[in-house]
């Protein structure tokens, strides 16, 4: 409740502070899309807790983000900065696959220590043009990985047990990605912008998803009245 109550009062401060937020809004809304502040991306980097990075700034880089951090790596306190594309966001029952690109990452050990890990920064061994190979590594991403490789990273959420086993929020991504789904993401000087396409795989699409994921324990009759498989043909992803 506390963390709710303060992203409320810093988001209300903020539009205070910056009305012509609001018009940006309804301008994006007309034209499918939404624009995420990244002052409050810094806001909300900033309350990662104690085990979370330190020090975090993230700075546009069009059409991207710019981030750097200090982070623990395996027992090695470390100053890492890369820039982050976001090429391709995939949304459905069965997938919140996001596909990121990371360029003109660095890592510099900070202090005097002597682990292996920095000893493989210091002397440059560590090929970090390959962030998608060495975040196999990383214990709290490894377990959401897909196909990543060279500097390419594939990240699916829907791995994670707390959404990949929760048919509730399986069931509302099936629903709402058939109306809408991210056609990308990209940045200007102030934000990070999500474009949305209104019904991806058509209107029929739209209507059978109404049926699968809204009526599927209810009556009979309203069930037979929206466009949906036969009879005996499972969804998937249940």
């Amino acid at each position: 409740m506390k963390a709710r109550d303060a992203l409320l009062q810093a988001a209300s401060s903020y539009l205070r502070a910056h009305p012509e937020e609001i018009t940006r809004i309804l301008r994006n809304a007309l034209g499918l899309r939404f624009g995420v502040p990244i002052a409050s991306l810094r806001w909300l980097a900033g309350r990662g807790g104690e085990r979370g990075p330190k020090d975090v700034e993230i700075d546009p880089a069009p059409p991207g983000i710019r981030v750097a951090a200090t982070v623990e790596l395996m027992g090695t306190m470390v100053r890492a900065v890369t820039k982050i594309f976001i090429e391709r966001i995939r949304v459905s029952a069965e997938e919140l696959r996001l596909e990121i690109r990371l360029e003109g990452t660095t890592m510099t050990v900070l202090g005097d220590a002597e682990s292996p890990v920095a000893a493989l920064i210091k002397s440059g061994a560590l090929d970090l043009t390959k962030s998608g190979n060495l975040a196999a590594h990383l214990p709290g991403l490894s377990g959401l990985l897909g196909e990543s490789t060279g500097n390419r990273l594939v990240i699916d959420l829907m791995k994670h047990p707390s959404l990949g086993k929760n048919r509730v929020a399986r069931r509302v991504l099936g629903l709402v990605s058939s109306f809408v789904t991210v056609h990308g993401v990209e940045s200007d000087e102030g934000h990070l912008d999500v474009l949305l396409r209104a019904f991806p795989r058509g209107m029929g699409d739209a209507a059978r998803a109404v049926r699968d994921h809204l009526f599927t324990d209810g009556p009979p009759w309203i069930r037979g009245m929206l466009p949906g498989r036969g009879g005996g043909e499972p969804r998937r992803g249940y």
